[in-house]
């Protein structure tokens, strides 16, 4: 049984720092790529950032490169998303979620297991 837990979501003024974390159980996690999504009050969900299984590749969306960064923790089954300069417009529900099939690292259809999201809030 695969369970994924974020933490770490709150209110943050823009151009301040919050810092995401997803716990993982289960036995899969060494093996399968990570990713974060989020969705946007009214809009689709959509990718944010990934890291192979191994830690050693990550990409980014273009809307968040630069600004954010996520690494994983294989001893510990977790991954985090270091988010800095934060805008407005990165206010979201984000997610947590493993990938379970080969293809893009960006589409949400790869991925099979997700955790119950946690709210992000950037005030002006």
């Amino acid at each position: 049984q695969v369970q994924l837990v974020e933490s770490g979501g709150g209110l943050v003024q823009a151009g301040h720092s919050l810092r995401l974390s997803c716990a993982v159980s289960g036995r899969l996690f060494g093996s399968r790529g990570m990713g974060w999504f989020r969705q946007p009050p009214g809009k689709e969900r959509e990718f944010v950032a990934a890291v192979s299984e191994r830690g050693d590749t990550t990409s980014y969306a273009d809307s968040v490169k630069g600004r954010f960064t996520m690494s994983r923790d294989n001893t510990n089954k977790a991954v985090s998303l270091q988010m800095n300069s934060l805008k407005p417009e990165d206010t979201a529900v984000y997610y947590c979620a493993m990938k379970t099939s080969s293809g893009s690292y960006s589409e949400l259809r790869r991925y099979s297991y997700w955790g119950q999201g946690t709210q992000v809030t950037v005030s002006t």
